[in-house]
């Protein structure tokens, strides 16, 4: 692992993201809209509703946001990857990237759905903790299911099908770990096992993939 090598490719995401904005400005698009039919379609969102629906939107913007890993890259920018940079630096850089665009994305999500439909979370500094740790859950499941979809000459819906096992104990950890927030429990109170649990899935996920991406990315 090459810290440097990881900088450099970190920025060099962010600077292609700034200077084709359309990608991002494309996720952003699409947390507005599931928002604006979202207080259409419900007069008053109740506080379980509230946390599913939170949850679920921003679910499907990291598909969109894991789908620009590795799938959107063509073969001849994978080959260039690989003759620069070991297959670890690249998915943690990846990975990192990645963390940083859903946490911005969740903060995003959550700034719209306190403004349009209230505040129904008790514990909010336990709430950002849950909403750390699920950003950087799908991150690694995305990030790792993104770049063997690529392999596959997959799609996005590829990506989709294969990260739904994966995913689906994590959405419902953050689900139930997030009621807690909204009750006013403290983490330390009534949640250490679910904590504890997300976190260890989210280790697993990591580690796992740290292994056997340069398995897959030498194919």
């Amino acid at each position: 692992m090459n810290p440097t090598h990881i900088y450099h490719l970190i920025f060099k995401d962010i600077l292609l993201e700034w200077r084709q904005k359309y990608a991002f400005n494309g996720i952003i698009l699409y947390v507005f809209s599931t928002l604006f039919i979202i207080s259409i379609s419900f007069k008053k969102v109740q506080p379980d509703a509230w946390i599913t629906l939170f949850w679920i939107v921003i679910l499907f913007a990291s598909v969109n946001a894991g789908a620009k890993s590795f799938i959107q890259e063509g073969k001849s920018k994978q080959l260039y990857y690989y003759a620069i940079a070991s297959p670890e630096n690249i998915l943690i850089s990846k990975f990192l990237y990645n963390c940083l665009l859903l946490t911005l994305l969740s903060f995003i999500n959550l700034f719209g759905f306190v403004v349009l439909f209230g505040n129904v979370i008790g514990n909010m500094s336990y709430f950002m903790v849950v909403l750390l740790l699920g950003s950087i859950g799908f991150s690694a499941t995305f990030t790792m299911i993104s770049g063997i979809a690529s392999k596959a000459k997959g799609s996005a819906t590829l990506m989709t099908v294969l990260s739904f096992p994966v995913i689906l104990p994590q959405l419902l950890l953050l689900i139930k770990l997030s009621r807690r927030a909204a009750d006013g429990f403290s983490m330390l109170e009534v949640a250490q096992k679910e904590l504890m649990s997300l976190t260890a899935i989210n280790l697993i996920i990591i580690i796992v993939s740290y292994l056997l991406f340069p398995y897959l990315w030498r194919e």
